[in-house]
């Protein structure tokens, strides 16, 4: 079965628009889960516009909830991680004034870096991804880095998609990286702007094992109940 993890970052955004406690990350994340999410996603930004470090250790003290902690290279939150112990770690690109992230990480200049930050996380026995770009260079520089998985970033493909534009190419690319991946052992995941029609076209792609969507899901779910939402992606995944 394929997994859906379901990123609640825009659920502290709306709480931080007033600066109160309502709705709670926290009550968010049991509830996700109790509807069918496999794990949950939590991105702790350097700036903290969504997520804050309460929220992550809470969400992490969790039992029986599966949490992947989105972090970057940044030496005081990878300390955070360390002492937080989520489940599973994806290390992603971050730039201060960027809306979301931008693109997948610069595995070739940041390789040294991203070594000593995996090997820290295996010997916590920590599940370590890194959010890349489908490119077949990036796929053997994570087998280098002796990565458990690799998250290939799909926004590109969401918005050719969601334009009406040839997707084929874009698509060919995540097909390629996924097959070499799971040649190299290393786990498939897909992240990033994904909505129903792009779901569709990755979920029949073998090798990609888990999908974690966020931005699409909860705005959906404003209109139609995240237990509705989480069931239909759930359903397109397992098809």
């Amino acid at each position: 079965m394929k997994r859906l993890g379901v990123n609640i970052d825009h659920i502290a955004t709306i709480r931080n628009a007033r600066g109160e406690l309502h709705p709670d990350p926290f009550f968010a994340a049991k509830y996700v889960r109790k509807l069918g999410a496999n794990s949950i996603t939590i991105h702790l930004r350097e700036d903290r516009r969504h997520i804050r470090d309460l929220d992550a250790k809470k969400i992490c003290s969790l039992k029986k909830l599966l949490v992947n902690l989105e972090i970057s290279t940044n030496t005081k939150i990878v300390k955070i991680a360390h002492k937080i112990k989520p489940n599973f770690i994806c290390i992603v690109p971050e730039k201060r004034k960027e809306i979301t992230t931008e693109g997948g990480l610069n595995l070739s200049k940041n390789k040294n870096k991203l070594k000593k930050i995996i090997i820290s996380f295996k010997k916590k026995k920590i599940r370590t991804s890194l959010f890349i770009n489908p490119s077949l260079k990036d796929i053997r520089l994570a087998k280098e880095l002796n990565t458990d998985c690799v998250e290939i970033h799909t926004g590109k493909l969401s918005n050719l998609v969601k334009s009406n534009k040839n997707f084929t190419n874009e698509l060919n690319k995540i097909k390629n990286c996924s097959i070499l991946a799971k040649k190299f052992g290393i786990e498939v995941h897909a992240g990033h702007g994904l909505d129903y029609s792009t779901t569709k076209l990755l979920s029949k792609v073998k090798e990609i094992k888990e999908f974690n969507i966020g931005h699409f899901l909860i705005g959906e779910s404003i209109f139609f109940g995240l237990s509705k939402v989480i069931r239909n992606f759930k359903k397109i995944i397992n098809n």
